[in-house]
């Protein structure tokens, strides 16, 4: 059963911008800690940003200023917006829900599948 469901990703240029978006279930999405993760061929999957309940956010010291991450509650979605890219964002990139915000990857609960973003 999926539990969330990213779309997006897509194909661009060095220095142009793309919005993800990731809806999932209300008793996924209310009141958890979002975020956006992303895994590159041949590296480890890392955290770019998450949000809290709280609207409260972090992101990982390479994507600041570049990317912001944002919630609609009325939909039960999260949303990165990325501007500015380079050819090292290119991933496959996650979004994710927990209870509770926590930099430990595997902690998180529920999954996407995953949309590709590819920077050239």
């Amino acid at each position: 059963h999926v539990q969330l469901v990213e779309s997006g990703g897509g194909s661009v240029q060095a220095g142009g911008s793309l919005r993800l978006s990731c809806g999932g279930l209300r008793n996924v999405v209310m009141n958890s800690c979002m975020g956006w993760f992303r895994q590159a061929p041949g590296k480890e999957r890392e955290g770019v940003a998450h949000i809290g309940s709280d609207d409260s956010s972090v992101y990982v010291d390479s994507v600041k200023g570049r990317f912001t991450i944002s919630t609609d509650m009325s939909n039960y979605s999260v949303y990165l917006d990325m501007t500015g890219l380079k050819p090292e964002d290119t991933a496959t990139y996650y979004c994710a829900a927990h209870p509770y915000c926590s930099h430990v990857i595997d902690r998180w609960t529920y999954w996407g599948q995953g949309t590709q973003v590819t920077v050239s």
